[in-house]
């Protein structure tokens, strides 16, 4: 049975240089190949995090939200066996794999169901 693993994409020096339209074309193909491989892994494949609210007992507000020195950039949700495999998915993530020659980690974490 598989499992749900929630993949959380942290950079702590924000923003990234701009690729050149040849870059961005590589990197999509890449990216392509990467999905067509794990269809059966990707469950969702996230995005960046927009605007937000934050709930607590005395209500809903706009923030302040916490001050944190790792920016979260993005999420995406993969389907695996183990978290072993979980791991081996993202890692194989273009995207991911160009970035974590930075200062990008990825924290990957089951979802567990109550």
């Amino acid at each position: 049975m598989s499992n749900l693993y929630m993949c959380v994409l942290r950079n702590s020096e924000g923003g990234c240089k701009e690729p050149t339209p040849s870059e961005m074309d590589e990197a999509f193909a890449k990216f392509q190949q990467w999905q067509e491989k794990f269809a059966d892994n990707i469950e969702d494949m996230g995005g960046k995090l927009g605007d937000g609210k934050i709930l607590t007992e005395k209500g809903v507000v706009d923030g302040p939200f916490m001050e944190i020195k790792e920016i979260v950039g993005g999420y995406m949700v993969v389907r695996a066996e183990s978290l072993d495999e979980a791991v081996q998915v993202v890692r194989e993530c273009p995207p991911v794999a160009a970035s974590l020659k930075s200062s990008t980690s990825v924290e990957i974490r089951e979802l567990c169901k109550m």
